[in-house]
């Protein structure tokens, strides 16, 4: 039996994963799978890693040096990024070496090229752990499910933000706070820009689109919002409406194109993603054929990202073991278009923060009339910095002369009093309220011109929350 030969290049968290598993593993794939799996070379910026993980005799700082090994077969690129990662994994398939990566950020921008590159040197280039971390999502579409026209492709693939609105959730404790934990915990990284802002979610529903209605989408093409407007207060209205609110992935086939999207979302509390709670991912898939399917489990980390790894790096040596050529797999091909996000309809929920004071009300729904727009329920949700000034009662002085005549004489004073109580009270009054609208089924660039129009009049006192509801 032919000992296949591995390069590792980045020996991370997920890189560590796969050293552990394939020393503690070697024997049983030896056995039960029919490949000799020997790691004979691994690269990365600092030796301290390779001595920890017991490597340090096959290490190397450069990452080139596995590429241009005549004797290595298959390289695992582990690095991340679309820096010197991409230059890996454009340079050793062009050296006729498989690849094994789980790089989303370049399979979301250059995968179609490295694709191409792949199938033209008939060599493999395996992605499973770039989403959804150990759940194979990847393998189902590219084999299990290709029977299935697939209509729709909907995650939870961002395991941080799940976890941070879960918090924000149980707990009530708020945004700040909980990002702080998260970092912590060690679930969010230090500039958690790529998490909260929807960016790393927005890179994985590029590559399920892509896998999944056949069209070639890179990740500038995503519209793409993140969580960092939401507040304990919109959890907890989501839950009295009767919705979850998650960052979802969207993909959907529909007859003007793809509809793709990455954004918080109210979901029923009766649908399968509502229960994904934590760190957890999950992707719901519908086929033609198949019906709904939902794929569920830890979505990052050591163990889970490098049993996603190890399961590409078996089948490629199961390959090259057994001279097994994959046929060329076409992606692209179909090219439907992409469906602007102004012409999605749905329900939304928005979240108006404004002054308390009379007219506020009938300007906005102003604003929803002037663009069509219907209402479905309003609330209004008071925020003030103080209660409003109790107005004293009057004094009751009927038939006592004495007294009548006292208040009287003190007239004027009660007059000075009363006028600056109402005043209190109008200062009161120009505290902050919500209002919160659910609306019909709409079309998205409608409520956009109904939001810019509200906008527009000035009496907004914040920031406006717009959150898509899918019922």
């Amino acid at each position: 039996m032919r000992t296949i030969k591995v390069g590792l290049i980045g020996l991370g968290t997920v890189g560590g994963g796969v050293v552990r598993i394939l020393k503690e593993h070697h024997d049983d794939f030896l056995r039960d799978q029919g490949v000799d799996i020997q790691l004979v070379a691994c690269a990365a910026r600092e030796r301290a890693e390779a001595e920890r993980l017991g490597v340090a005799d096959i290490f190397t700082t450069d990452g080139f040096e596995l590429i241009n090994n005549p004797d290595i077969d298959i390289i695992i690129e582990l690095v991340g990024g679309t820096g010197i990662a991409r230059r890996f994994v454009f340079a050793a398939l062009e050296a006729k070496k498989r690849v094994v990566t789980a790089n989303k950020a370049i399979m979301a921008t250059d995968g179609h090229e490295l694709l191409a590159l792949a199938g033209q040197n008939g060599l493999e280039l395996a992605f499973e752990a770039s989403v959804g971390g150990g759940i194979p999502i990847i393998g189902a579409l590219r084999n299990s499910l290709i029977g299935n026209r697939i209509e729709s492709v909907i995650g939870i693939v961002n395991g941080t933000t799940n976890y941070m609105l879960t918090q924000m959730s149980q707990s009530g404790a708020d945004y700040a706070s909980v990002l702080a934990r998260a970092q912590d915990l060690g679930y969010a990284e230090a500039d958690p820009t790529a998490d909260v802002e929807g960016g790393d979610a927005a890179a994985k529903i590029a590559i399920l689109t892509t896998l999944a209605f056949n069209t070639e989408v890179v990740l500038e093409q995503v519209p793409t919002e993140g969580i960092t407007q939401l507040t304990p207060k919109d959890l907890d209205n989501a839950r009295q409406l009767g919705y979850s609110i998650k960052l979802l992935a969207i993909a959907n086939r529909t007859s003007a194109g793809i509809d793709m999207r990455v954004h918080p979302t109210m979901l029923p509390l009766a649908h399968p993603l509502s229960s994904v709670n934590g760190v957890f991912n999950a992707i719901f898939v519908v086929g033609d054929s198949v019906g709904e399917t939902m794929f569920y489990g830890e979505g990052a980390g050591a163990g889970a990202a490098a049993s996603a790894v190890v399961g590409d790096l078996i089948e490629v040596a199961q390959r090259i073991t057994y001279n097994i050529t994959r046929p060329y797999i076409r992606f692209g091909t179909e090219q439907l278009p992409l469906k602007p996000l102004d012409d999605i309809v749905c329900s939304y929920y928005l979240r108006l923060p404004v002054p308390d004071r009379v007219g506020v009300v009938a300007a906005t729904a102003t604003a929803f009339a002037n663009h069509g727009v219907s209402i479905n329920r309003m609330m209004q949700l008071g925020e003030k910095d103080g209660p409003v000034p109790a107005t004293p009662a009057a004094p009751d002085v009927a038939g006592d002369p004495a007294a009548s005549a006292n208040v009287l004489a003190k007239g004027d004073v009660a007059e000075e009093n009363a006028a600056r109580e109402d005043a209190a009270r109008e200062d009161a009054a120009e505290g902050t309220t919500n209002l919160i609208y659910v609306t019909h089924p709409t079309r998205e660039g409608d409520l956009k011109a109904v939001l810019a129009e509200i906008q527009s009049g000035g009496i907004l006192s914040g920031t406006p929350v717009l959150i898509r509801i899918m019922d």
